[in-house]
């Protein structure tokens, strides 16, 4: 019934427990006394590819653990639905905590799954995964969409927390209308913030790369009034800073977006420009965040506030952290995958480059 084992993702004050089927079922999960069902205004949902079950954070947190329940639908009729009796799957979780945590970042995948999954072993026990964007190659196809669930059942074996944010090719096809459905979000929304021991995250979605009006969307997009919805949202955190970053016991600070979206583009990528600029000041005066991580670039990188990557005002070092080649993103017989590691402790963020032959390839304290 499961295609992979579930995903927990971080959003808001809540986790998303979420799990692609294969066939038609009644799902809920049970975390300590408590059921959270998956439920649309009091109807259990069967008629779907992914289940969601929102559950308070501090409660798994506690409980460490949690069961995901089943009921297969042998047929769903208007009176008398038939199902099969329950079935229970336990899983146990480890939250974030303690003064030392560790991360992994990937971007870019692109639809490839063992490479990115060896380039994240390579770096070694980790205690969140990062998945910024493009994951799948793109959303034509729900199957494409599963790899994002692939990866996270490979890297967690739903015993950890993922963070999720959307990338540009996320948005292409005829799925795409569907993915905020299929992944985490904030009441239906793509950006939202997020707490995981003591550190604390703003996820932005930056939608298309050029504008909406470019041929190759075919008039699918309106993605300027969305970042219009942003500008209004990051103000929103900036007034609720002591539930956000400056609640009690924040050590660390993240952004999270697949574009870098402080780095001028050539044409026709160069869009956006001053709903950027507003966005880095507003970040930069008041969240004052340690690190962005970023993707998109299919490159490994870190810029410099001021550098000549710095074209908006970047609120902090930003780290593109996801570099991958194979012969589907270009001609080439070579296929590797390199990602990013993040350890966290005291004041100190470690960045290390792996890749998916097992090489630690760089070090970086910021």
């Amino acid at each position: 019934m499961f295609k992979t084992t579930p995903a927990v993702f971080a959003a808001g004050e809540n986790y998303h427990i979420m799990v692609p089927v294969s066939c038609p079922v009644l799902m809920w999960a049970k975390v300590g006394d408590e059921e959270y069902y998956d439920e649309d205004n009091g109807i259990m949902r069967s008629d779907v590819d992914v289940h969601r079950m929102i559950v308070p954070k501090n409660e798994l947190d506690k409980a460490r653990k949690y069961t995901i329940c089943v009921r297969k639908i042998i047929e769903r009729k208007p009176y008398f639905t038939e199902t099969e009796d329950a079935q229970f799957f336990d899983y146990e979780f480890k939250p974030v905590e303690g003064e030392k945590v560790r991360a992994y970042h990937i971007s870019d995948a692109h639809s490839m799954v063992d490479l990115p999954v060896s380039a994240a072993k390579a770096y070694g026990d980790i205690d969140f995964l990062i998945l910024n964007g493009d994951i799948p190659n793109h959303s034509g196809d729900v199957e494409n969409i599963f790899t994002v669930y692939e990866i996270i059942e490979k890297l967690t074996e739903g015993k950890i927390p993922v963070v999720f944010a959307r990338g540009n090719h996320d948005m292409r096809g005829v799925c795409a209308e569907h993915f905020a459905e299929w992944t985490p979000n904030n009441n239906g929304a793509t950006y939202y913030t997020f707490r995981l021991g003591n550190i604390w995250g703003l996820i932005l979605d930056c939608g298309e790369d050029k504008l909406d009006s470019s041929n190759e969307y075919g008039y699918t997009v309106s993605c300027h009034a969305f970042r219009k919805r942003q500008t209004k949202f990051i103000k929103s955190v900036i007034e609720n800073a002591e539930k956000e970053y400056n609640a009690d016991g924040v050590k660390h600070k993240l952004i999270i977006s697949h574009h870098p979206f402080t780095k001028k583009m050539n044409e026709p990528f160069n869009i956006e420009e001053d709903t950027y600029t507003e966005w880095a000041k507003l970040i930069k005066d008041n969240i004052k965040p340690d690190v962005m991580l970023c993707g998109h670039l299919h490159k490994l990188a870190i810029f410099e506030v001021g550098s000549e990557d710095d074209a908006f005002g970047q609120p902090c070092k930003v780290v593109i952290g996801s570099h991958p080649l194979a012969n589907h993103l270009k001609d080439t017989d070579e296929t590797w995958f390199k990602g990013a590691g993040f350890s966290f402790e005291n004041d100190k963020i470690e960045v290390t480059f792996t890749k998916s032959t097992g090489e630690i390839l760089e070090k970086h304290i910021i």
